[in-house]
Formats: structure tokens, C-alpha cells, sequence
């Protein structure tokens, strides 16, 4: 811990765990917590929980979880000190000058190098493609009109012929090998050593929010393969949760985002004063990138290219739009390809035009099934609507539904009534357009003495953290060493310390430890499934089998290890007291 403890405790209780990612991922309020799609893993119904009371949050799906300084860490990629001082600058506290362990000043090294090996890198490529030997990259670049102007504000790069001109000069500024290796601008063969990754490309620098080169798309001139390449992830480089232009578009106040395929659509977007627009990094538009969208607009327009692989991806975005809380709208580009063809010979204003009526996802789906039949056979046809009914089910909320329905009866020219019947029907045979149900925990575990033993201890933590009230019930007969994984009884010996003094703050205890992992596995001691069970009597029985549980593995790990070992035998002796008093004794809840 490098900055004081009290410190980070002032910052965290400052920050509102459900304020701040409130600012991330949309949330809807179920009972006492907060839920919404996690946005640390695919997934199409809700599992991420947020935690007012506990100042915790957790997914069920994917296991992700901590307090509110593990969440910025987790989804900013930053280290710990880096996001409580990111928390610090939220709530206005001033932080001291923080001194760091030989470890972490390696890492924070490590990272800020390889952002300056990027930035050289980035320097390099830009002076390139303004020498003779990028002149090829130049007149390909002035061949797609873009300006000086818009080459110099993307920083637009070459890498000329093959070679290690490039490590040469990283090299002369004093990066080792390896951390240029590591940057994903070389590559290595028996044949060429380490040699330069882009040659004979025109050169994209990826920036991250604060305009920091993180990366590099390449666009080879020619016909060789592959016609992008792109850098491998970094420490410093998640395409998932970056996006290509988002340094400029998330100041552009357009009060929507357009949602691009490649980097040369972005560019002529932004060039023709769509400074909104932004683009995935060569992979599959995903929920992490929805989110991130999600912090600067609700509004998303797809330009996507319209020939069939273009329609495929919208489609795919439109779902992870929808499951993200975002809304989504298509834009026509036909007759033309995509939004740089389409701007180049139909002008600013017509593509504002096409904008402006860019159409709603839910009839851009319904447009694209509409293909798959035939409008002049009434079997067809009969089946088209059915399919409708079906996606209308997909609406949650009653108002909105109805809303829809009435729309489509009037797009389609289906009576209201029967669009109606039809989705009530389609509804009652598949139990659709119900409540979403609290998620089932999807991480799973094997079922060995082991694991039963773990969870027997993660069980008793929650409990306890869901009602502290039991802790005085329950103190006679539990201490922290019966909780035998050392993490646990670390965190259980802080747990008690606290309820013994009268306070009681778990998230507080996840800031004792800074790495993520550890985090993780803190937050899930306090966000372990207890059964759902009614009745007081159901539940003091299955929370004595949990008590009883913890002791005996804490009497049968103490008994083994006895020997010489003093503790051992006084928490042997200690222990089989305690059990005996505890099989025969009832805790009233």
C-alpha cells in the first residue's frame, strides 16, 4: 500500500460505486442492487451486479468483481494507483507524491516506455510518408482526397520496403529488444533476425482517449495479404475496449456517435466535419465497445457497408446495441458501398440528409427478414408476420411494446388488433414478455472435497456480510484462523476486527489488496450464492450445516498439521470444544 490506507478509504467512500458505473454500463434497479450487462464479457442477460449497500459489485457470469477502485482498474486497464488517482481527480482530493515498491515502479516503467516506443514509432511513420521513400503511401492517400491537413491531424504514417529501418531507429533511441519485441512492432524468422512487422503500408496510429498512440493499423499497398494488419494486444493495447477515432469523436457534441467498419471511413467522416465518427479495430464490434460508447451518447448510427458481409455486421452491432441500453439506428448508403464512397461523390449534405433519416434497428431487421419471403403468397407472408410477432415479444416494457405493434400494423398493413392477438398468442405459448429473473451464477466450479470446503467458507462470508447481526451470535464458536485458505483468513480476520469495533465496510477490505486477481477472488468470498430459502427454520438449519461445516475442516486441517506445531494443537484442542458446543447448540435468527 502506497498511499496512506485512511486516504484511499476517504477517495473510495467519495467515489459512489453505483455513480461511477452508472457513467459505464446502463443499470436497472432490482430489489436492494443494481443490475446491467457486464461489460467484461459477452452475455445477453444481465449477470452484473452492483451493490449499493455493500459498495461492491459482481457478475455472476463471468466471475469480475471488487469495490470501485477495482472496476476503473479493470475496465481503464489502469494499475491501482493509477485509478485512485483517476477516483482522487473525481472527487477532488489532492493526492501526495507517491513513492512506489520496486515492482510497481518496474511495471509503470514498463508501460510508460512502451507508450514512448509507440510515440517514436508513430513520429517515425509520419516523417516517412512525407519522405521520397513514402511516396507510394502519399498518392495513395491524396488518390482517396483526403488533405494535409486531415493526414497531419491522424498523425498518417508509412512503413516503406521490407526490412528494420524502424528497429534501427528505436533501437538508436535506446529501447532494448525486447521491449520493441514486445510493442508488436517487430517479428523475428531465421532467415531476417528481428525485423520490421509493417512494411509497404500506409500507416494508422491507434490513439486511446487522452490521444495516447497505443497501436497501428497498416493498409498494404498492392494486392498483397492480409490488406489490414493490425497490432497484437499490448499491456497497453485491448482492441475491445478501444475504439478508433473515439479521441476526437467524444468531444464532437453531435449528440450521436457513427459507427464505422474501417479506419478510411472514419477519416472521411471526420474530414467532412462528421467528427462522431469511429470504428472497431479490425475485430467484431463488441459489448465492451458499446459500453465506452455508452459513456459519451445513447444514440448510435451504424454506416457499415452495405453489400451482404456489411448487412451481417450491422445486424450483430444492432443486438449488442440493444443488450448495452443503446439506441440504434441504421444508415442507407446505397447506391453507394460505404460512407467514403458515398460522401466523395453525394457531398456533406446528402449524407447529413441520409442522417437524418437514418431508420430505426428494430425496421432495419425487419426489413432484412422480410428478404426470406415471399410478400405474394399468403402462406408467406402469414409466416413473415408470425416472425414479427416473435421479435415484438422482445420488448420488455408493455408501453413500448404497444407502441410498436402500432407502428408495424402501419408499416406492414396488419391490423392492429390481430398484430395484437398474434404476439399475445406467440407470448402465452412461449412464456416470453415475462419480468427478468434475478441470473443464475454461470461460473462454475467442480464439485471436489476441496471446492465443497471453499465454498463452505465463501458461504459463511457472505452470510455475514449480508447480516452482520449474526456475527455476535456466531463469534463463540468461529475465528478467522478456522477460515483455512489463507486469503480467506485474511480477509476474515479483518472482517471480524471491524464487526468487533462496530464498523462494517467489505469494499473497504477489497482496497487492502491491489492486485486484480486478488480483488476478484475477495469480492467473490462476498457475493458467494446463499439458497433462497423462506422460512426462519430452513434457514437457522442451513446456516448451523455452514457453521459446522467451517469448524470441522478448520478441526480436521488443524489436526493434521499438529506435530511440533504449538498453534496447530491449541487450535486442535480449542476447536473440538467449540464443535461439540456447536452440533448441539441452536442460533436463533
Amino acid at each position: 500500500m502506497y498511499y496512506p490506507e485512511e486516504l484511499i478509504e476517504e477517495i473510495r467512500v467519495k467515489n459512489d460505486i453505483v455513480s461511477v458505473i452508472s457513467g459505464y454500463v446502463r443499470m436497472q434497479k432490482k430489489g436492494s442492487n443494481y443490475f446491467g450487462l457486464c461489460p467484461f464479457h459477452n452475455e445477453k442477460s444481465p449477470s452484473f451486479s452492483v451493490s449499493p449497500g455493500k459498495q461492491m459489485y459482481y457478475c455472476f457470469g463471468c466471475g469480475a468483481g471488487g469495490n470501485v477502485i477495482t472496476f476503473v482498474m479493470e475496465y481503464e486497464n489502469l494499475t491501482f494507483q493509477e485509478s485512485v488517482k483517476m477516483l482522487a481527480d473525481r472527487a477532488g482530493v489532492n493526492l501526495p507524491e507517491l513513492e512506489y515498491n520496486e515492482e510497481t515502479r518496474q511495471k509503470e516503467s514498463r508501460r510508460a516506455k512502451l507508450l514512448e516506443i509507440n510515440k517514436e514509432a508513430a513520429k517515425y511513420y509520419y516523417y516517412m510518408l512525407r519522405s521520397p521513400r513514402g511516396r507510394t503511401g502519399y498518392q495513395y492517400l491524396a488518390g482517396r482526397q483526403l488533405s494535409e491537413e486531415t493526414m497531419k491531424k491522424f498523425g498518417l504514417g508509412y512503413a516503406d520496403g521490407a526490412g528494420s529501418d524502424l528497429t534501427a531507429y528505436l533501437r538508436s533511441k535506446g529501447f532494448a529488444d525486447e521491449l520493441i519485441n514486445e510493442s508488436g512492432l517487430t517479428g523475428f524468422d531465421e532467415k531476417r533476425g528481428v525485423h520490421d512487422k509493417f512494411w509497404n503500408r500506409v500507416m494508422f496510429p491507434i490513439q486511446d482517449s487522452n490521444h495516447r498512440v497505443i497501436g497501428f493499423g497498416g493498409r498494404v499497398m498492392g494486392d498483397a495479404k492480409p490488406k489490414y494488419l493490425n497490432s497484437p494486444e499490448t499491456m497497453i493495447f485491448d482492441k475491445s475496449r478501444n475504439l478508433y477515432g473515439l479521441n476526437f469523436a467524444r468531444t464532437s457534441r453531435k449528440g450521436n456517435i457513427i459507427l464505422c467498419e474501417g479506419y478510411m471511413d472514419v477519416i472521411a467522416m471526420h474530414q467532412a466535419g462528421f467528427t462522431q465518427a469511429v470504428a472497431s479495430l479490425g475485430t467484431a464490434f463488441t459489448t465492451g465497445q458499446a459500453s465506452l460508447l455508452g459513456r459519451y451518447t445513447e444514440d448510435v448510427l451504424l454506416a457499415y457497408d452495405s453489400d451482404g458481409a456489411g448487412v451481417n455486421a450491422a445486424m450483430r452491432a444492432i443486438g449488442i446495441l440493444k443488450e448495452s441500453g443503446l439506441r440504434g439506428k441504421v444508415i442507407d448508403m446505397q447506391p453507394y458501398k460505404d460512407p467514403d464512397e458515398f460522401v466523395k461523390n453525394m457531398g456533406a449534405d446528402a449524407f447529413q440528409e441520409r442522417i437524418d433519416q437514418a431508420q430505426n434497428s428494430f425496421f432495419f431487421e425487419l426489413k432484412i427478414l422480410e428478404r426470406d419471403y415471399n410478400m405474394e403468397d399468403p402462406e408467406s407472408k402469414t409466416a413473415f408476420h408470425r416472425e414479427i410477432a416473435k421479435k415484438l415479444c422482445g420488448f420488455e416494457e408493455e408501453v413500448e411494446r404497444e407502441n410498436y405493434i402500432e407502428s408495424v400494423a402501419q408499416k406492414y398493413n396488419i391490423g392492429f388488433d390481430n398484430l395484437r392477438k398474434l404476439v399475445s398468442g406467440y407470448a402465452a405459448r412461449t412464456g416470453l414478455v415475462q419480468p427478468v429473473a434475478r441470473p443464475r451464477s454461470t461460473v462454475t466450479k467442480k464439485n471436489t472435497p476441496e471446492e465443497n470446503t471453499k465454498r463452505s467458507q465463501r458461504l459463511l462470508l457472505t452470510w455475514i456480510t449480508e447480516e452482520p447481526e449474526i456475527y455476535p451470535k456466531i463469534k463463540a464458536y468461529i475465528t478467522a484462523a478456522d477460515f483455512t485458505q489463507p486469503l480467506y483468513r485474511q480477509v476474515a480476520d479483518r472482517l471480524f476486527a471491524d464487526l468487533e469495533q462496530g464498523s462494517y465496510n467489505p469494499a473497504a477490505i477489497i482496497s487492502t489488496f491491489e492486485e486484480e486477481q486478488e480483488q476478484r477472488a475477495v469480492a467473490e468470498l462476498f457475493n458467494t450464492r446463499l439458497e433462497e430459502i423462506t422460512t426462519d427454520k430452513e434457514r437457522e438449519k442451513a446456516l448451523h450445516d455452514i457453521l459446522c461445516a467451517v469448524k470441522q475442516n478448520s478441526f480436521d486441517y488443524y489436526s493434521g498439521r499438529m506435530g511440533s506445531d504449538m498453534d496447530a494443537l491449541n487450535q486442535v484442542i480449542s476447536g473440538k470444544k467449540a464443535l461439540e458446543e456447536l452440533r448441539k447448540t441452536h442460533i436463533s435468527l
